[in-house]
C-alpha cells in the first residue's frame, strides 16, 4: 500500500473458503434460479487481505491485485458498504489468493464479505446484520454464508440460511485438479434429472444428512454431470476413498473434491499418496472460532465481543 496511507486505519484479514458438506438440487424457480438444499461449511484454507481506510471527502478504492482478477467482487463490496454507511474515504486493498479460483470453494464470495465485514469497522460505522445480507445477496449467493460461517443449511438459492451445530473436529483434504467445470453446463445437464420422485427422496434423505453428524448419505447431485464430462475427476474421489477418507465429495459444481479423515497422521497419509495433484490440507472451522479469528483481527478497531463487529470510532 501506499506511503500517503500512513494515518490510515488498517487490518489484515483472512477470507476463508467453504467446502459443501451435502448438495441438492431440487428444480428450476420462477426467478431462473434452481431450488437448492446444501450443507455449507468453513475450511482453515484462506486468501489473505490487507484493507486500509482513510477519511476522505470523495470516496477512491485501490485494489492490488497481483492476479488482476477481472471484476473482482471485493471492489464492488468496498463501495457498496461505504454506500450504505453513508461515508466516503480513500480505500486501498491488497489481495493475496490462496485459494483456488473456479472450483467450488467460494472464494470470491467470501474476500467480498470479508470486506463487508471489515470496512464498515474501520470507517467508524456500524451496519447491522440484515443490511449486511442484503448486500451480500447483491453481490452473490454464497456471499450471505460467509457473514455466518461454521456450519449452515442453505435453501432457496443458498442465501436462505439456518446455523447448524459444528460438526466433529475432522483433518481433510482437498485437491484441486486444473479441470474447469461450467457451472451453467452442469445446471443445463442435471435439469432433464430432475424429476418430482427423485425431489422427495433428496429432500428426505438431505434431511437425514442434516439431522446426523455423520457421513453415510452426503452427496453432491453435481457429480453425476460433471463426473460424465470429467472422468478424471471421479477418479480422484476413488482415490480418496481408497486413501481412507470417511466422506469424499465434488463441492460446488467442481471441479474441487474433498475427503474428511479421522485424523491428522490420516490426513497427511493421503496427501502423500495424491503425489502430481494440487492437494492442501485443511481443518474444519467452527462458527465459534470464525469469530474469535474476525475479533482478533479487528480488536484494535472494534468493541466488545459483538458479531458482526462494531467500530470504536462510530459516533
Amino acid at each position: 500500500m501506499s506511503a500517503r496511507s500512513a494515518a490510515a486505519r488498517r487490518t489484515r484479514v483472512r477470507a476463508l473458503a467453504k467446502i459443501n458438506l451435502d448438495l441438492r438440487v431440487l428444480g428450476p424457480r420462477p426467478d431462473g434460479y434452481h431450488e437448492l438444499r446444501t450443507i455449507f461449511q468453513t475450511i482453515s484454507l484462506a486468501d489473505d487481505i490487507e484493507i486500509a481506510f482513510t477519511p476522505a471527502r470523495k470516496t477512491t478504492i485501490e485494489l492490488d491485485d497481483s492476479l488482476a482478477i477481472p471484476d473482482n467482487l471485493i471492489m464492488k463490496a468496498a463501495r457498496l458498504a461505504l454506500e450504505a454507511a453513508r461515508v466516503s474515504g480513500r480505500v486501498e486493498m491488497r489481495l493475496t489468493k490462496r485459494i483456488p479460483m473456479g472450483a467450488g470453494l467460494g472464494g470470491g464470495s467470501s474476500d467480498a464479505a470479508a470486506v463487508l465485514l471489515a470496512l464498515p469497522v474501520l470507517a467508524g460505522r456500524h451496519l447491522d446484520l440484515p443490511k449486511l445480507r442484503a448486500i451480500a445477496q447483491e453481490l452473490g449467493s454464497d456471499v450471505p454464508f460467509f457473514l455466518l460461517g461454521g456450519t449452515a443449511v442453505g435453501i432457496g438459492r443458498g442465501t436462505e440460511l439456518f446455523p447448524l451445530p459444528d460438526r466433529p473436529p475432522a483433518a481433510g483434504v482437498l485437491v484441486t485438479p486444473s479441470v474447469h467445470v461450467s457451472t451453467a453446463q452442469a445446471y443445463r445437464d442435471l435439469s432433464p434429472r430432475l424429476t418430482t420422485e427423485s425431489q422427495q427422496n433428496k429432500m428426505v434423505s438431505f434431511q437425514t444428512q442434516a439431522w446426523s453428524a455423520g457421513w453415510n448419505t452426503a452427496a453432491n447431485d453435481f457429480e453425476v454431470v460433471v463426473f460424465e464430462q470429467h472422468r478424471s475427476l471421479a477418479v480422484l474421489k476413488r482415490r480418496l476413498l481408497r486413501a481412507g477418507a470417511s466422506a469424499a465429495l465434488m463441492t460446488g459444481s467442481g471441479s474441487a473434491l474433498f475427503g474428511l479423515f479421522r485424523t491428522a497422521g490420516e490426513a497427511s497419509h493421503a496427501r502423500e499418496s495424491l503425489e502430481g495433484e494440487r492437494s492442501f490440507r485443511f481443518s474444519l472451522m467452527s462458527r465459534e472460532r470464525y469469530r474469535k479469528m474476525w475479533w482478533r483481527a479487528l480488536d484494535k478497531h472494534s468493541i466488545g465481543r459483538i458479531w458482526p463487529p462494531q467500530s470504536r470510532y462510530a459516533r
